[in-house]
């Protein structure tokens, strides 16, 4: 038997009898009979400090192989396993980028018997849902936590037809969720601005006897019903609460202020220290509706825009680049008063340098909840089964509303260098029209209801000329959450003063 195979036998003992001390000799000897190089050593010696629970010396040792393979990987991967940090074994799992079964079965024998949703959460960071969801079909007993963890994956994937039905499953599961699981997954639908699936989560909270009685998922609640436009809702819930925290009167007020409540946030505000609770200074500063610096400069470009002034535009725009240079909005922004003004080659140097930054703007896409579905619109979209109607009815309503309110298409924000018809065109497919168009479509022309659609950015200016002037011909109260705040628009009007 030659020297390599009796040390690596004499290194399997101490493996597994945990002889720290005596596998640190045979080291010493590998190093002497200069068999450092040898692989199988190497994978051996880690295998040994890993389970002797020195996993640093066996890191030290994958570190200085001059070649590795899979067991390599494995063992040291096993070894933080084995020693309780979950975390750098699944790292080193998705950085091994060898997927076979060793492997694999490696990484999967421990979660799918303990139905932990360690591997599952790690993928859904990494965005890798499908991959995750593969873990999750394998874990025989599945943990709430790795079933919300894949719910909260798919939702910020904009899946949220599988989120939802994920949802459904886990609930038939009959699985208690804990206060954080309920908080986390309430926040989805707050975040989405899912109504009926958030009223659905607030009556489940009132069934179950740890629901409510958790702050944190009272708060929650509160959170959701702001987020949806559902003021009245929240206040009720809000005065019914038998105990509240800093956090709950905050999610009021902020609420309201994004709501152009301001009258009510101030009251608020004002009870909130009557009541003994020391305001949170920096935790209101950041939810404010308008942020300090950045968000008053990005407001004041806006008013640049509106009126047209290219000159202070300039000005203003210069100072949030100074003070938000990664921003891809700021430059789209700018990019924006440029060609309003039809200066395109202005206007195509601020993307230019976006582009050469590496900044990407986020797609626009606005959304809205129809008999408990949900429909995602883009801007340009025309996937949707029911587009040509959708299309023409707008088109029907811009000419109701250009009759009876003088509304003219803004075409400065179409933003091509293209014919004027075109531009029409192009504004007639924003996503927050598209999903106004549809509900709309479905039945959606009976006076005095409320129309809710939700925007991930900031509703345009045309979009908003032409809601106000729906408003009044239809006799139908809309409301818009954009990225920065609600619109509430009725009878011609908008609450937000035509500032946002």
């Amino acid at each position: 038997m030659n020297e390599g195979r009796l040390l690596s036998k004499i290194l399997n003992k101490c493996s597994n009898r945990r002889l720290l001390d005596q596998g640190k000799q045979v080291h010493g000897v590998v190093e002497k009979l200069r068999l450092g190089r040898d692989l199988i050593l190497n994978n051996d010696l880690i295998d040994m400090y890993a389970k002797c629970g020195t996993v640093d010396f066996a890191c030290k040792v994958f570190d200085r192989m001059p070649q590795r393979n899979v067991v390599s990987w494995t063992a040291l991967m096993c070894g933080y396993l084995q020693n309780g940090d979950a975390k750098t074994s699944l790292v080193l799992f998705v950085k091994m980028g060898l997927r076979n079964v060793i492997s694999w079965n490696a990484m999967i024998a421990v979660y799918t018997h303990e139905g932990n949703g360690a591997l599952v959460d790690l993928y859904v960071k990494c965005r890798r849902v499908a991959e995750a969801r593969r873990v999750f079909d394998r874990i025989e007993e599945k943990s709430v936590m790795s079933w919300s963890t894949l719910i909260l994956g798919y939702a910020h994937e904009d899946d949220l037809a599988e989120a939802m039905d994920l949802f459904r499953e886990l609930r038939e599961s009959r699985q208690r969720m804990d206060g954080f699981v309920l908080s986390s997954l309430i926040g989805v639908f707050a975040d989405l601005a899912l109504v009926e699936q958030g009223k659905q989560m607030h009556g489940y909270t009132i069934k179950v006897p740890y629901g409510l009685l958790e702050m944190s998922v009272a708060n929650s609640v509160l959170d959701m019903y702001m987020k949806c436009g559902l003021t009245d809702e929240a206040d009720a819930l809000f005065r019914e609460m038998p105990a509240r925290n800093v956090v709950s009167w905050t999610v009021m007020i902020t609420g309201y202020g994004k709501h152009g409540m301001g009258n009510k946030a101030v009251e608020l505000f004002n009870g909130m220290q009557v009541n003994g609770i020391e305001p949170d200074t920096k935790d209101l500063i950041e939810k404010m509706p308008l942020k300090p610096n950045v968000g008053i400069w990005q407001t004041l470009l806006s008013v640049c825009r509106m009126h047209g002034d290219v000159e202070l535009g300039k000005q203003v725009g210069e100072v949030l680049l100074r003070l938000d240079g990664n921003n891809p909005a700021n430059y789209v922004l700018m990019s924006n008063i440029y060609a309003d003004a039809g200066y395109w080659k202005e206007s195509e140097k601020m993307r230019e340098i976006s582009k050469r930054k590496g900044l990407k703007k986020e797609a626009g896409r606005s959304w809205v909840e129809i008999a408990k579905e949900i429909h995602i619109f883009y801007n340009g979209d025309g996937m949707h089964p029911l587009i040509g109607e959708i299309l023409q009815v707008l088109k029907e309503m811009e000419k109701r509303v250009k009759e009876e309110m003088g509304y003219v298409h803004s075409v400065n924000f179409a933003l091509h260098d293209v014919e004027e018809e075109s531009k029409v065109e192009s504004l007639r497919i924003h996503s927050e029209k598209l999903a106004i168009g549809l509900v709309l479509v479905r039945g959606g022309l009976k006076a005095e209801r409320v129309i809710r659609i939700f925007k991930n950015l900031r509703v345009c200016g045309d979009c908003h000329t032409f809601i106000k002037g729906l408003s009044k011909v239809l006799k139908i109260v809309f409301v818009v959450r954009d990225a920065n705040r609600f619109h509430r628009f009725e009878n011609g009007l908008c609450s937000c003063g035509d500032y946002w």
